[in-house]
């Protein structure tokens, strides 16, 4: 059974930093996974054996199975009430990430989430798809056993700011957050001091799967390794060398219909739903132009959903590569180019992907 510590977060807590010891030595990236600790980075206790610091959870990746098994958590209570889990090593190098930032740059965190069981998981993916629609929480939530946040090792963030008669105000929800890039770039410069790295970067969402999330944090222990991981802005998978860093080429042309930011945000979607295609490699995303928005398109794409009403659309082509070993009706070790991506919306919510394939 899964050992779980109960805490109550009240009142004023105060955590001594434990000293950083800097080294010299560059790793090279993981080919299988490395020891959960040095001594060189902060002095924890070395973990419970077996319980991988490494470990890879993705929309491709489903958790251990026998992870709970060997997993010691912490549960606490935040600034507004919410009960968070955090293994607890993962909660312990938050403290100090915590203290930190409250007593160098007047930052004061809280935890919004952490440890998700599968159930709960499966609720926050039904929500989702019945308020924003299914391709946006594809984009946005993890499928149930396939989420970073089942190890305990992946924690949200939010934070409070101080007004000078010292009152504090909860910055909680994500729209309110993103007005803050100021206050996310120190709480990122100071990640990897603590062991932790962002784990949703900008414009590697065909890799991770998700957009970029500047309040997602995932620990990994190794304070050396972290700094390694920040410094190359590369993701997990990167390191770890389940893929490729490869450029991708986006072209979006010109468009008398959308904005910049309107075609960006299909883009986003787009990588999204390729990070499912396991080992294959995107290089390149166009706007396929402004002539495929015509009645006939639109009511070909609505005929796929009964009932739909969509009012605009958009199509984009990608290129890319597949393994070897591809599978699901993939030419092994092909190059497609020119493959469409169809998206619609209409009055009430973002673009949905309701076709892909070749032309």
């Amino acid at each position: 059974m899964r050992k779980a510590v109960s805490l109550i977060l009240a009142g004023s807590m105060v955590f001594a930093l434990a000293s950083c010891a800097k080294t010299s030595e560059s790793a090279e990236p993981l080919k299988s996974h490395p020891e959960a600790f040095t001594e060189a980075s902060v002095q924890y206790e070395k973990p419970k054996a077996g319980l991988d610091y490494f470990v890879l959870v993705n929309k491709t990746n489903k958790l251990p199975d026998d992870w709970e098994e060997i997993l010691e958590t912490v549960t606490v209570i935040n600034s507004v009430g919410d009960t968070v889990e955090v293994e607890k090593q993962t909660y312990d190098a938050y403290l100090l990430l915590k203290e930190d930032l409250e007593k160098n740059d007047g930052i004061y965190l809280e935890l919004d989430s952490g440890r998700r069981t599968v159930a709960e998981q499966q609720d926050i993916m039904d929500r989702f798809i019945e308020k924003y629609g299914a391709d946006y929480a594809a984009k946005t939530v993890a499928q149930p056993g396939y989420s970073e946040h089942h190890t305990g090792l992946a924690i949200d963030l939010y934070f409070k700011l101080k007004d000078d008669d010292g009152n504090f105000t909860d910055v909680y929800y994500n729209e309110d957050m993103v007005q803050y890039p100021e206050i996310w770039e120190k709480i990122h410069a100071k990640l990897a001091d603590y062991g932790f790295i962002l784990r949703y970067l900008e414009e590697r969402e065909h890799i991770t799967g998700y957009g970029y999330e500047p309040w997602h944090l995932r620990y990994i222990g190794i304070v050396d390794t972290a700094k390694e991981i920040m410094a190359q802005d590369i993701t997990l998978e990167e390191y770890l060398g389940v893929v490729k860093s490869i450029p991708v080429t986006v072209e979006l042309g010109e468009s008398g219909l959308y904005t910049t930011e309107e075609l960006s945000d299909a883009i986003v979607q787009i990588k999204c739903k390729f990070a499912y295609w396991e080992g294959c490699e995107l290089h390149a995303i166009r706007y396929a132009g402004d002539d495929a928005n015509n009645k006939e398109n639109l009511a070909w794409l609505n005929s796929l959903n009964e009932g739909s009403d969509y009012k605009e659309l958009m199509k984009f082509v990608i290129d890319f590569h597949t393994p070897a070993d591809a599978a699901d009706n993939w030419e092994p070790d092909h190059e497609y180019t020119d493959y469409e991506f169809w998206l619609v919306r209409n009055e009430k919510g973002g673009w949905d992907i309701i076709s892909y394939g070749k032309g």
